[in-house]
């Protein structure tokens, strides 16, 4: 007989998005993007984008993106902002610094807060420590 009683681990969330590169000029290149939160490393959430024939993975923390989605949020190589779009509709900016570039990119409010009320399913706000396994 087997115990289905036994603790199962939450698991791994992951979400096709496009999101919108923003040029300096404010132009808008549309980009095919995964989100992705993984339980076993609770504090943090990746943006796989897919750019042509690789991948390039940005990880920072799920509180900033949280955060973002309501106020400016970021003080290091990520920020997170909540904003309109040309047309008037709910976006957050996502502006990622590094030593070889940056990238500002933009995704539709709703498509962020569905992953995050996702992620919050599989991991509560608050219990991030409870899945770390030291």
């Amino acid at each position: 007989m087997m115990d289905f009683s036994m603790n199962t681990a939450p698991l791994t969330v992951t979400q096709a998005v496009t999101l919108e590169l923003i040029d300096p000029t404010g132009a808008v290149t549309p980009i095919d993007a995964e989100l992705h939160y993984d339980p076993r490393d609770p504090y943090a959430v990746t943006t796989v984008f897919m750019t042509g024939a690789s991948a390039v993975r940005w990880t920072f923390g799920r509180e900033l993106l949280t955060d973002g989605l309501y106020e400016p949020a970021g003080d290091g190589d990520v920020h997170v902002w909540p904003c309109l779009d040309s047309d008037g509709h709910a976006v957050v900016i996502i502006e990622l610094c590094s030593p070889d570039g940056e990238a500002l990119v933009q995704a539709k409010t709703g498509d962020l807060s569905t992953f995050v009320e996702r992620m919050s399913r599989a991991v509560e706000p608050g219990a991030e420590s409870q899945h770390i396994d030291v």
